[in-house]
């Protein structure tokens, strides 16, 4: 007997695997977008952990998976609308879609159960102002940014960022039931450094965005102008991340480190504005990816030293 298999090209045997019912875990653990989601997770798990009040463990740790199963349910969806565009860029083309792993429609289904089971599951363990928060913040991705603003305007990701932004007041309100100016304050830091760190991406893989025809900025402004706005946000994102010092919530040690990695932050962003090629764009890509981490490390650091107020584990 001759085993077919053998001369299938990889889409092919992609396709075959997926006929047979057979795709893996692990494929529909990449529709969630893990390396996204991790970062979002975490800034969650900081506002939450950081904001007044002593939730039982368990809550806290229910609420930090519904954060996580909402991210990675608007994630899925995203991936099930971008599917056309995610074929052309080489960035995109392996992911479980594209490449035949698993059908359109499972990736669809997946993503809106994990998403409204997410909201319901917060809301009834939580509360439902957080439950809000996170259904405003997957409604905002999916239908602002992803069916919206991502294939029609260069400020894509300036507006559509905001979903990306929620996580920490999210997080604040499972503990609290609201919103405050500290949580508030997470959120515009998040937001004023989601434009620099993709602008960044953009510019060394603007042509995988011109073929697929996302107006990124570098696409439709160009290089020069996009590098301006970079150096424009990092000045006005170093100095707002300063103000959990200036509300309070945050002391000397996140302040130390805030100072220290914005200084480094806008180094990076103003090499990107001088030089003409893509290393540069490349170091802020990967260091913004830190920088947000330690920020948000340093808080959680400020907390556990102090102990004031008592968080989840006091």
């Amino acid at each position: 007997m001759t085993d077919t298999s053998l001369s299938l090209t990889p889409a092919q045997d992609s396709a075959s695997a997926f006929a047979r019912g057979d795709a893996r875990v692990g494929d529909y653990m990449a529709l969630l977008k893990p390396r996204v989601m991790s970062l979002v997770v975490f800034t969650g798990f900081a506002g939450l952990f950081v904001a007044p009040g002593s939730p039982h463990p368990l809550l806290a740790a229910v609420a930090v998976l519904c954060i996580a199963m909402g991210a990675g349910g608007a994630g899925a969806i995203n991936m099930w609308y971008d599917r056309d565009i995610d074929a052309i860029m080489e960035r995109t083309r392996r992911r479980p879609i594209p490449s035949g792993r698993v059908e359109p429609a499972e990736a669809l289904t997946f993503g809106i159960i994990l998403s409204l089971f997410s909201v319901m599951l917060m809301g009834l363990a939580l509360n439902w102002a957080a439950a809000g928060l996170l259904a405003l913040a997957n409604a905002f991705y999916v239908f602002v940014y992803t069916l919206w603003l991502k294939r029609r305007t260069p400020f894509n990701i300036v507006i559509g960022g905001a979903a990306g932004a929620f996580p920490p007041m999210i997080g604040w309100a499972a503990v609290t039931g609201t919103v405050g100016i500290e949580a508030i304050a997470l959120f515009a830091i998040i937001f004023m450094w989601t434009p620099p760190h993709f602008w960044a991406l953009a510019l060394y893989r603007a042509g995988d965005y011109a073929a697929a025809g996302i107006p990124m900025l570098p696409v439709t402004a160009g290089p020069a102008v996009t590098r301006r706005q970079i150096v424009l946000y990092s000045i006005i994102l170093v100095p707002l991340s300063l103000a959990p010092v200036a509300l309070g919530f945050a002391g000397w040690l996140y302040g130390t480190v805030a100072g220290l990695f914005g200084l480094a932050f806008l180094t990076l962003a103003f090499r990107v504005w001088r030089e003409t090629g893509t290393r540069a764009a490349r170091r802020l890509f990967g260091f913004s990816i830190l920088y947000l981490f330690v920020l948000f490390s340093a808080l959680i650091a400020e907390r556990v030293l102090t102990g004031s107020p008592a968080g989840i584990w006091g």
